[in-house]
């Protein structure tokens, strides 16, 4: 049988909360910033990339322990992993990514990625200017982790693809899975379409531990019994409680929440768009080289999308709340505690496993080519080992670091095997040429042709959706 792409059982509340955010969402944020007139051309590659994955290590990856390793420098820096060679002519990882290590030559990898000291250090601000390009406002820095999405806040580069390019014709053009990260009240900043309007969020699909082959969309569901004419009565039903709203004073905000329940209803009713889904349809062995967890599945769904044509996909690294305790954070990438060992036994061998398969397969489709990788975070960690919350250097943890990360991009005419960027000596802060978010995201719109950044207001003032930064062109060709 195959997978299910919505949960088999619903009732009236989780059927009638068919938005990714809900009209709870609809609340007053931070002014819009003044227009800063119409978008100037930027540059584009000549064969854009059709679609873009964008894997996100939710919590901070430790770039000193992972790609931006450094062997020279003392013990309390460079901890005890060590770096070996890989069939990328410039790259060197760490030696608990052998798989990956073998798929060096189809990557570049940006060090010295960094906030200038403009972020908080909470990983909201982190999320927020890593996922849009913007740097964070006084908001983030006056309410930190307890920040909220706001309907004004600058929109996710994906959304911003999704509204550029032309509409899939029958499944979303952006699509987040296997979570939303994080736990209500505290959802991340970033990740929605924002002040472009919610018809440009995602389309989230929902994964699990127990069941990874398995994925549903929290927005709606259908149980066994329901039938597509009662679908449809539903539906009717929900067009005339929307009628009623829209003497609402947010009436521009409710008709996009509208046009999210529309899509859901497309995407349940329309029996051509299943097939992308199954993953269980998979070869055992292909299945077995992702690795059998809910971060490998999601890749391996990516792969399937980007085959669909999906534009843009995301996949927040799902944490694994039983290391928690041990690695002193929510269970991924935030190795406040303990941060050697849960790499070593946790959080590398599967991001091992599931990265070189997703590349590989990949190529071996001849998909690379014409699909961006990007592989981000929302920071790196502390260089020097210690992190007061677990009792400094005795607790063996890595706090926060937004002076410095590294990022990985493959794919769309990028010339693997390179490295772009330098940190100094400690893998501090960068050592010559400071690199932006804002970079990155130009980068990715770069990479997908997206040329024309201009949008309007609710007023029909033309503003531009990232005045700042520019692509690293130099990865390409």
């Amino acid at each position: 049988m195959p997978s299910p792409l919505f949960r088999p059982s619903m009732d009236r509340r989780a059927f009638l909360t068919a938005s990714t955010m809900g009209l709870a969402s609809l609340r007053c944020g931070p002014a819009l910033r003044a227009s800063t007139g119409p978008a100037l051309a930027a540059p584009t590659l000549a064969k854009p990339a059709k679609s873009t994955v964008l894997f996100f290590l939710c919590g901070g990856a430790s770039h000193i322990d992972m790609w931006d390793m450094k062997p020279e420098a003392p013990l309390e820096y460079r901890g005890e992993f060590k770096p070996i060679r890989t069939t990328g002519a410039d790259v060197r990882l760490c030696e608990h990514l052998p798989l990956l290590a073998k798929q060096a030559h189809q990557f570049s990898v940006v060090h010295g990625v960094t906030d200038g000291g403009q972020a908080t250090g909470d990983h909201h601000a982190g999320y927020y200017y890593n996922l849009t390009g913007h740097v964070p406002d006084i908001t983030f820095k006056q309410q930190g982790n307890d920040r909220r999405p706001y309907p004004e806040d600058w929109p996710y580069m994906g959304s911003v693809v999704a509204m550029k390019r032309p509409p899939h014709p029958s499944l979303p053009s952006l699509i987040t899975l296997p979570h939303k990260p994080s736990k209500l009240p505290f959802t991340r900043p970033g990740q929605f379409a924002g002040r472009i309007g919610m018809e440009h969020d995602p389309f989230f699909l929902n994964g699990s531990f127990d069941e990874p082959l398995k994925f549903a969309a929290p927005t709606i569901s259908m149980s066994g019994s329901m039938t597509a004419q009662r679908m449809q009565d539903r539906k009717a039903l929900l067009a005339a409680m929307n009628d009623a709203r829209r003497e609402l004073d947010h009436e521009m905000s409710v008709q996009n929440y509208v046009k999210q329940q529309e899509r859901a209803f497309d995407l349940l009713s329309s029996s051509s768009t299943t097939n992308a889904f199954d993953i269980q349809s998979e070869p055992d062995k292909l299945r077995e080289r992702y690795g059998h967890t809910i971060n490998g599945t999601s890749l391996l769904m990516a792969r399937r999308l980007v085959e669909a044509g999906v534009p843009f996909i995301t996949v927040f690294w799902k944490e694994d709340e039983s290391t928690a305790k041990q690695c002193k954070s929510a269970g991924g990438w935030d190795t406040h505690g303990d941060n050697f060992n849960c790499l070593r036994k946790y959080l590398l061998p599967k991001f091992d496993q599931a990265f070189s398969a997703f590349l590989e397969d990949l190529s071996g489709r001849g998909l690379l080519d014409e699909t961006l990788v990007l592989v981000t975070s929302e920071m790196g960690r502390t260089p020097k080992i210690g992190d007061r919350r677990s009792g400094g250097a005795i607790g063996a943890g890595r706090d926060h670091w937004t002076a410095c990360m590294s990022v990985l991009m493959a794919g769309a005419g990028i010339r693997g095997g390179q490295v772009v960027g330098e940190t100094d000596a400690r893998a501090e802060l960068p050592k010559d040429r400071p690199i932006r978010p804002e970079d990155i995201t130009k980068t990715v719109y770069y990479a997908m042709g997206i040329q024309d950044l201009e949008a309007k207001d609710k007023l029909g003032r033309a503003y531009n959706l990232l005045d700042e930064g520019k692509p690293l062109t130099e990865l390409f060709g």
